[in-house]
């Protein structure tokens, strides 16, 4: 089996964050503008991950930057770990189709060892079922975005007040049970049934340097992380106060 790059040690002029299963790179660049330094981990190739970049099995990853004691090079961890076993796609209606019954739970795996590490964490999850605890809840239209695509977040080890929900202005855009809306905001995911396109994703999330259909349907818009990351950092400040 190939080895994953290890972690290089590196003298950083800005906190880092290791960035888990980080697909793209959406939670990422939140997290940079929010003033972290950012190394991502993901079993794929990313080529477009904007980032320092490693290829490997994150938890494998994680495990061994524990073993080794390199993981006290980071101040923070953001996760998000597939959600197969319990997001909304899998579970439900699509439950009776035989989806979501053979996927394996990577939350609390993950969970397990962002605890061992004793860093501040985040973990992500799209709405579900998801065994997480939803001590955030962001959506687009708090930031302006042209998606809804709400996300819920674990806060491991700190805590951040939830924003208000602001009212949508209107419907997702396309077909829904027969019937076609138009509304403000497009659909980020899946394809047909006036789904959005490529460009459309890239302007409505805020995602400009991939043009993968597979990784803008999974990405993370970067202005949630560029809020988790500000409050994170403004904790951390006054902790240290």
């Amino acid at each position: 089996m190939t080895q994953p790059t290890p972690i290089r040690r590196e003298a950083a002029r800005r906190p880092r964050l290791l960035d888990l299963f980080c697909c793209a790179g959406g939670a990422a660049t939140g997290y940079q503008r929010a003033g972290f330094d950012v190394v991502g981990v993901d079993i794929a190739p990313r080529p477009s991950y904007p980032f320092t970049f490693v290829q490997g099995d994150a938890l494998s990853v994680l495990s061994d930057l524990i073993a080794t004691g390199h993981v006290d090079q980071f101040t923070a961890v953001h996760a998000s770990p597939p959600c197969q076993a319990g997001c909304a796609l899998t579970v439900g209606t699509n439950a009776s189709r035989g989806w979501g019954r053979s996927h394996v739970d990577l939350v609390t795996a993950t969970r397990t060892l962002l605890e061992v590490t004793g860093l501040p964490y985040v973990i992500e999850q799209p709405n579900g079922r998801a065994p997480i605890r939803r001590d955030l809840r962001l959506c687009g239209e708090m930031f302006d975005l042209g998606v809804i695509r709400h996300r819920n977040f674990e806060l491991g080890g700190w805590a951040a007040r939830q924003p208000v929900h602001r009212p949508h202005r209107g419907p997702v855009r396309g077909w829904r049970h027969g019937v076609y809306r138009d509304g403000p905001y497009v659909a980020a995911y899946g394809s047909g049934g006036g789904k959005a396109t490529v460009p459309e994703m890239q302007q409505a999330m805020g995602i400009t340097w991939t043009d993968v259909r597979e990784e803008l349907t999974e990405a993370i818009p970067p202005a949630y992380t560029h809020w988790i990351g500000t409050a994170l950092l403004n904790t951390r400040v006054e902790v240290a106060a």
